[in-house]
């Protein structure tokens, strides 16, 4: 069972979960992003991460098959269309 480190009220903010296994859930009460790492450090900087992509950073995937061919190794399928929202 995760625990988090204190009880908020606020709507704002970061919040830390113990997880069962050991690792570190770093959550944002804003938005409801949340991501994981060996300790709080490493999940606050995959939550940074996911953060600014969620704020419009990164670059744009103008090929979904290409990027899924050459840069994940995955041969995409045309039966196959349920793709997160940023391989649409």
């Amino acid at each position: 069972m995760a625990s988090a480190t204190r009880d908020h009220d606020e709507a704002e903010g970061i919040v830390f979960h113990r997880e069962d296994d050991g690792s570190v859930t770093a959550e944002d009460l804003e938005t409801g992003l949340a991501r994981g790492g060996d300790t709080r450090a490493e999940a606050l900087a995959q939550l940074a991460e996911v953060l600014a992509l969620h704020e419009g950073d990164g670059e744009r995937i103008d090929d979904p098959d290409a990027f899924l061919r050459d840069e994940l190794g995955i041969e995409p399928s045309d039966e196959d269309r349920d793709r997160p929202d940023f391989l649409q």
